[in-house]
């Protein structure tokens, strides 16, 4: 049983695909490429949660998969996550879908519908930390970045448990739950979350990071499609 790996943009996925070592063959589907190496299938799927879902769900219905990961780059909340670290979902969660009241943000669930969260197993968060050495715990997506320190300090007053933020996770995390398939969601930090300094941005470090991650994962990974999933969920 393959994994489905999605990234944003084909620099994540190509390393991502490098950690195996095997030059990827490649798969199209409608709208985008599969690169396949050893138990992964890799799909640059896209920028924000909307074409990461839709890219998704294409790729689920064309080939069945144990497991799907949103993987890539994405903004650490400091201390917890510094630069050239890596960050596992305990939640995966949609910071900014709702609404803004008088009295503040309201999630999509005080509206009375939808949700703002996923939920990863719990024994496949702990062995992914273990062996990547990655800070477990949730995991935001944005549809816009946080720049701004006061954009900060809202989201970890709102989200005390938050390690970083990307603009992917819970539009993969969606098309997963649709089909019935666990998600996972891994970051390596390529920049602190707040004021934006691209001067500081560590993006090559990231990825190199990224790659070195997945080669300590892909037993996690392999191990994980291999024995039924209840007996190792909490």
């Amino acid at each position: 049983m393959h994994v489905l790996v999605v990234t944003a943009v084909p620099v994540e996925r190509d390393a991502v695909t490098r950690a195996y070592g095997d030059e990827p063959a490649v798969h199209r589907i409608r709208g985008a490429e599969i690169h396949r190496t050893g138990p992964l299938d890799v799909l640059a799927g896209g920028a924000g949660p909307a074409a990461a879902a839709a890219s998704t769900a294409f790729a689920l219905a064309a080939h069945p998969y144990g497991l799907v990961v949103s993987a890539g780059i994405g903004g650490g909340f400091a201390p917890v996550a510094p630069v050239g670290s890596l960050a596992v979902s305990r939640r995966i969660g949609a910071a900014d879908l709702g609404a803004e009241t008088p009295d503040g943000f309201v999630p999509v669930t005080g509206l009375g519908f939808g949700r703002t969260w996923h939920t990863p197993p719990p024994a496949l968060v702990r062995a992914a930390a273990e062996a990547t050495g990655a800070t477990p715990g949730d995991i935001l997506t944005v549809s816009t970045a946080t720049g701004t320190a006061e954009t900060t300090a809202a989201l970890l007053a709102a989200h005390p448990h938050a390690v970083a933020e990307a603009m992917e996770g819970f539009g993969v995390a969606e098309a997963a739950e649709l089909a019935g398939v666990p998600v996972l969601e891994i970051r390596a930090v390529s920049n602190t979350v707040g004021p934006r300094d691209r001067d500081a941005w560590r993006i090559g470090d990231a990825l190199t990071a990224l790659t070195e991650a997945f080669g300590k994962l892909i037993p996690v990974l392999e191990g994980w499609t291999r024995h039924d999933r209840d007996d190792t969920a909490d």
